[in-house]
């Protein structure tokens, strides 16, 4: 799934944060980057006669300024950004030395507002700039003279007496707008463009040229022409996740089909062999090309020949060494490609398509022995719980204190080099990157974030307590651990929740009771929850009431996956069913659903009806203590409580159950 989109109309896409502090600490960040990088560069451009830019894309116009009641601009929310970060990254590189580097910062430091400007959409009748996401009227700047400058008047853009290095635009891309001296380009904006990324790399991929408007190419730079125009994009993805688009990108402009079947051509690609996907490595590409030579079915130029066409069109095609014979059938489909790619559509196909529509109930569903299992626990219940709150909070704040720690905001920057040559095998493959270095840092200048939390609010909804209770514990802790909230609001209140709610977990299973309410649940929400695992991941049941049951992950040794195998196969056993998580037993430190009911032959077992948790341990110390209480409750309710003839346990294999049943 690309995007979730919510009743109000607000869409969040993959990779996005809303509504948090993350997403404004990842724009500062970005920001940050991009500046220490136009700095790393500049002197060394400087002393060349090059003007470094560096060029901010962002997605609304009122990020970067804004406007008062009185039509005066002001700074949006990235431009006081730039400013804050410009400044402090300038202090640590302003000197004593009078050097004409060193005098060409400090003559800008006077008016840090020269040193950026804004390009947007020009309305024509006005010459005011608008944000071509609104309705016209709605947002205006007098910035006819960035306009000019950025667009017009390139020469003075790229003079040392003009003070903007730093550009933000939004809509440049529209315009045709580019300047051969950007070395920077911070994506500041989210787009759904499968072209967005590599237009806005684009944007400066061009040799950069001196303060004589004479180009810095090979002739005039000669070998260092690669590290003089080097183009540095701080992006907001992850490095993989944009050097894998990128590369995606180049591929499908730069990378056509290929005319010849050299070892190149196969080295990296994969085929099926019995269904499995098999990569052939180097020494397999080097075996085919021979394969080729020998039987005359390339030329000199690796072209594909007539004899190869002729002999597949007769079936008469020369055996393949027994080595890569296995592999036949994937390799001529690859040389077969070289002069008709329509051969290869068969070779893919759709990895999110599953491979069974539905998984409906069964005819085990129907059993009598499952029906009436089914009738004893579907019902709904609401528990009371009585325990002391003065004892709750002194445990609390012993707990928070002793256990508590928020971690600063801490980010991560990647740095990758394009390869300065490369063939179209290694943008195919995505090894025309070279991943040089990573390093993790400290947020230093964590703006405070716009969104005022209700502190002891927060808590008591995530505790179900009352404010009273909440600020009666927030109000006993040490005065350090109190101080966390200001290095990481989100992480405090919910290590705070969290860590209430383990004590609440020791204390609550002594005094809950539940009684059972009107209403029970409806049969269709074994089928309402879609699995993410593909069916062939499912394991295939006999006894179950639907054909495929889903485990916890895919892994062969589970414990779920091996309860489940032993389970179907138990001549004990007569029908079960995996619980969905829409069956739940409130308890006061959340929802619990359990994994298994199960029904057993009348006669077989001690207890005919069982509801079973899978867990990998069955040492209480190891579990956590919400989880822990979690399952004491169910373990309340069933054995102690209800009136049917279910019974409930954690085991954590088939045999654990029937030996721990003989106990209840």
């Amino acid at each position: 799934m690309e995007n979730v989109t919510f009743t109000n109309g607000e869409v969040i896409r993959t990779g996005e944060v809303s509504g948090d502090v993350s997403e404004s600490d990842m724009r500062r960040i970005q920001i940050r980057e991009t500046i220490l990088s136009h700095f790393e560069k500049e002197e060394k451009l400087f002393n060349m006669g090059i003007k470094s830019l560096s060029l901010f894309f962002i997605d609304e116009v009122s990020k970067y300024r804004q406007y008062d009641a009185d039509g005066n601009e002001v700074l949006g929310e990235y431009g006081k950004m730039f400013e804050e970060e410009y400044l402090n990254v300038l202090n640590d590189y302003i000197t004593v030395f009078d050097t004409p580097y060193q005098k060409y910062l400090k003559s800008m430091c006077s008016d840090v507002s020269a040193v950026h400007k804004g390009y947007f959409s020009i309305d024509k009748k006005t010459g005011r700039s608008i944000n071509s996401q609104l309705k016209r009227g709605s947002e205006f700047s007098d910035d006819i003279s960035a306009y000019d400058l950025i667009l017009k008047n390139k020469e003075r853009l790229l003079s040392f007496d003009e003070p903007t290095r730093f550009i933000f635009s939004h809509s440049a891309l529209r315009e045709g707008w580019d300047n051969p001296n950007v070395f920077q380009i911070c994506t500041l904006k989210h787009s759904d463009s499968q072209t967005a990324k590599r237009q806005e790399v684009g944007r400066g991929l061009r040799l950069c040229v001196n303060q004589h408007g004479n180009r810095m190419d090979a002739e005039s730079c000669g070998d260092s022409v690669h590290d003089i125009n080097m183009l540095t994009v701080i992006a907001s993805e992850s490095y993989k996740g944009f050097v894998a688009d990128l590369q995606s990108d180049i591929k499908t402009v730069l990378y056509d089909r290929p005319t010849t079947a050299g070892s190149e051509y196969f080295k990296g690609k994969y085929v099926k062999v019995d269904g499995t996907p098999t990569l052939i490595d180097s020494n397999t590409a080097d075996a085919i090309e021979f394969y080729l030579i020998s039987n005359g079915y390339v030329d000199m130029k690796r072209k594909v020949t007539d004899k190869y066409r002729t002999d597949v069109k007769m079936g008469t095609v020369a055996p393949l060494p027994e080595g890569i014979r296995s592999m036949a059938e994937g390799i001529h489909a690859l040389i077969q490609s070289v002069y008709d790619d329509s051969v290869l559509k068969d070779m893919f196909s759709d990895g999110h398509e599953t491979k069974v529509k539905e998984n409906p109930l069964n005819e085990n569903f129907a059993k009598a022995e499952f029906q009436a299992l089914w009738k004893q626990i579907n019902h709904k219940y609401a528990y009371t719980v009585e325990f002391d709150s003065n004892e709750l909070i002194r445990k609390s704040i012993a707990h928070i204190n002793e256990k508590l720690f928020v971690s600063e905001l801490q980010y991560t920057t990647t740095i990758g080099r394009q390869k300065s040559q490369m063939d179209e095998y290694e943008v195919s493959r995505g090894d025309s990157f070279v991943r040089e270095s990573s390093g993790t840092y400290r947020l230093s200048h964590t703006q405070t974030s716009q969104i005022k939390y209700d502190l002891i609010g927060k808590i008591a909804e995530g505790t179900v307590l009352t404010r009273k209770t909440v600020a009666a514990i927030l109000k006993g802790l040490r005065a350090d651990k109190l101080y966390m909230f200001k290095n990481n609001p989100e992480e405090f209140i919910s290590k705070v929740i969290k860590l209430i709610k383990e004590q609440k977990a020791t204390m609550i299973v002594e005094h809950i009771s539940y009684n059972q309410l009107e209403g029970e649940y409806d049969s269709n929400i074994f089928t309402a929850e879609k699995s993410a695992q593909s069916f062939d991941k499912a394991f295939r049941a006999n006894k179950a009431i639907q054909d495929y049951v889903f485990t916890d992950g895919s892994a062969e040794k589970s414990i779920e996956r091996r309860f489940v195998e032993d389970l179907d196969a138990a001549k004990e056993v007569c029908v079960y069913a995996k619980l969905p998580k829409g069956f739940h037993i409130p308890t006061p430190v959340g929802n619990y659903s359990p994994d298994w009911a199960i029904a057993f032959y009348e006669g077989t077992v001690k207890h005919i009806f069982f509801v079973a948790e899978t867990k990998g341990t069955m040492e209480s110390l190891n579990l956590r203590p919400i989880e822990q209480a979690k399952i004491s409750c169910a373990k309340k309710l069933f054995n102690e409580m209800s009136t049917s003839n279910v019974k409930y346990h954690d085991v954590d294999s088939y045999q654990n159950l029937l030996n721990v049943m003989k106990t209840l």
